[in-house]
């Protein structure tokens, strides 16, 4: 199948899947920290987290991408020798994708995560706090399960768009499906065969994460229509 060429997009296949979920994680931290300082009171958080989310979210992905792992690397470099470490240090391009997306993909969620908490009415803090809850309480049993409600669908958007955003970290040498692909086509002259493939592949994952937060989105909506009706 494929020229003998199956296994080995396959296995880049599962390293794309990797890769975005473990992105995804770090765009989560960062979106909820960066949610967090747009919304705060104190004026220079509140700058910092609206100067993240304007500067990332206006340059393209790919750009960004150079940027940080070239520039991040060339930064690493000339730290070190100043810490007494002499010899070169090459970034791996996993871990390297892997900051860079969550990085990125954080200044999106920021937005997501943002518009989701301002969406939940201000009475549902005040009536946990008139229960005696802490503020803790009141954020992670009151505001957090309403948020995820709200944020779903933005973060399926976000999710979905990340997903096929991963090809991009092939320019810096991740051996992921599109990678190995392009290596692929390149031996045998017939790219069509396997960008078809993985256009095929990224369509499989997309699907099934669609399903799967729909599913997720109609869990965390249970009894909001019926009592909305």
């Amino acid at each position: 199948m494929l020229n003998g060429y199956g296994s080995t997009i396959l296995d880049g296949a599962w390293l794309t899947l990797n890769l975005a979920l473990t992105s995804m994680t770090v765009a989560v931290f960062l979106g909820l920290l960066g949610a967090a300082f747009r919304l705060s009171p104190i004026r220079w958080l509140a700058l910092l987290g609206e100067g993240y989310a304007t500067v990332i979210r206006g340059i393209p992905d790919l750009v960004l991408i150079l940027l940080i792992f070239y520039g991040g690397q060339d930064l690493v470099n000339r730290v070190a020798p100043m810490l007494g470490y002499d010899e070169y240090i090459d970034l791996n391009p996993f871990v390297a994708g892997v900051f860079t997306m969550g990085f990125i993909f954080g200044a999106y969620l920021s937005e997501t995560f943002r518009g989701a908490f301002m969406a939940i009415p201000k009475g549902q803090a005040e009536a946990g706090a008139a229960y005696g809850m802490s503020g803790m309480q009141v954020f992670f049993r009151i505001l957090v399960p309403q948020m995820i409600r709200f944020a779903i669908p933005g973060f399926t958007n976000n999710w979905l768009v990340l997903t096929k955003a991963t090809a991009l970290i092939s320019v810096v040498g991740l051996q992921d499906m599109m990678f190995k692909a392009k290596s692929a086509a390149d031996a045998t002259r017939e790219p069509f065969t396997f960008y078809l493939a993985v256009a095929a592949l990224y369509l499989v994952l997309t699907s099934v994460s669609l399903l799967a937060l729909r599913f997720l989105e109609k869990r965390y909506s249970v009894g909001i229509k019926a009592a909305d009706l």
